[in-house]
């Protein structure tokens, strides 16, 4: 921690100079680091503020950080905007920037924070695509018995749909977290944080399938005990990469939009229960949404479908 202090605050006494270039770029390193051994945050959030500050110095520049109004990083928003990023992605910008900001603030490079009065676009404004009930249905039930590895994969989609796990849960779930007979399971969320999300019937019956008929064929061939509950034809545990392109090619058999990822199964769900009359709190729960705000976007997805409904059957719409 020492040395890292140091070189910072060799950076901070060169003058506005030293945060321009290949300067920045080091700074922004140590507030990776910084996120990673000093805040914990998830790999995969880490990863994506990589992403964000990557784009952020290549838009930097010569510029000195110092010298960076709020009226720049307006400019920098309008940048993102011209790129057509997703309102989500934007808004994860400007958050990765403004806790940079803060990171050169504790370190004593700039006093002042100007990131802190740029908005960020309300999550909502883009709506998640959700799949209809019957649009489910077909999904799922599109492995079939001449896929190979057809257990498996009935198994992953059931646990995506009927839990509402991210992606990255579901690869990481191992088999010691699944309590069949209590007819949940415990998964790993962002910031190491778990949750206890319940099982449905159909969902259970999958996985008791394949375990019976399939994972222990893929573990023995893997040199080491996978822990895991989804492997690869390898014996290795299933990837997020893997996982989306089972979703995108079950999707393509039964003739549902190509834009469909493993996230659309977790909008579904939560849309699913809200339509369904399940209490917004008792959602946010089995989503590991920090925020109700965050669960908040699914209300709104349900309005605009409702909206829809109501101007498509009522006779003064």
């Amino acid at each position: 921690m020492a040395k890292r202090v140091t070189k910072l605050q060799q950076l901070a006494t060169a003058g506005p100079a030293a945060t321009s270039g290949r300067a920045t770029q080091t700074l922004c390193t140590e507030y990776l680091a910084y996120l990673r051994g000093e805040c914990h945050l998830a790999a995969n959030t880490i990863a994506a503020y990589g992403n964000d500050m990557r784009r952020f110095v290549a838009w930097v520049d010569q510029r000195s950080l110092a010298d960076l109004k709020v009226q720049d990083l307006s400019s920098y928003v309008g940048t993102l905007q011209e790129e057509n990023l997703a309102p989500s992605s934007i808004s994860r910008n400007v958050v990765a920037v403004r806790t940079f900001f803060k990171f050169l603030q504790l370190e004593g490079i700039v006093t002042d924070n100007p990131a802190d009065l740029i908005a960020t676009q309300k999550m909502w404004q883009r709506m998640p695509g959700v799949l209809t009930t019957r649009q489910v249905n077909d999904f799922l039930s599109s492995p079939k018995k001449y896929d190979k590895y057809w257990q498996r994969d009935v198994a992953m989609l059931e646990v995506l749909y009927a839990t509402g796990c991210r992606a990255s849960e579901v690869c990481t779930l191992r088999v010691r977290d699944l309590s069949m007979p209590q007819k949940h399971l415990r998964c790993e969320g962002k910031g190491g944080k778990q949750r206890m999300v319940p099982l449905g019937g159909r969902a259970i019956v999958a996985i008791q399938r394949y375990l019976e008929d399939l994972r222990g064929e893929l573990a023995a061939k893997s040199p080491h005990p996978p822990e895991e509950l989804f492997l690869s034809r390898s014996g290795r545990p299933i990837d997020r990469v893997q996982l989306w392109r089972l979703v995108k090619m079950y999707a393509a058999r039964v003739g549902i939009d190509d834009k469909i990822s493993p996230h659309s199964l977790r909008h579904s769900f939560a849309t699913h229960l809200l339509a369904g009359g399940a209490d917004l709190r008792l959602v946010q729960e089995m989503l590991g949404h920090a925020s109700i705000q965050t669960t908040q976007i699914y209300t709104h997805v349900e309005h605009s479908r409702l909206k829809k409904v109501h101007t498509q059957f009522h006779p003064r719409a």
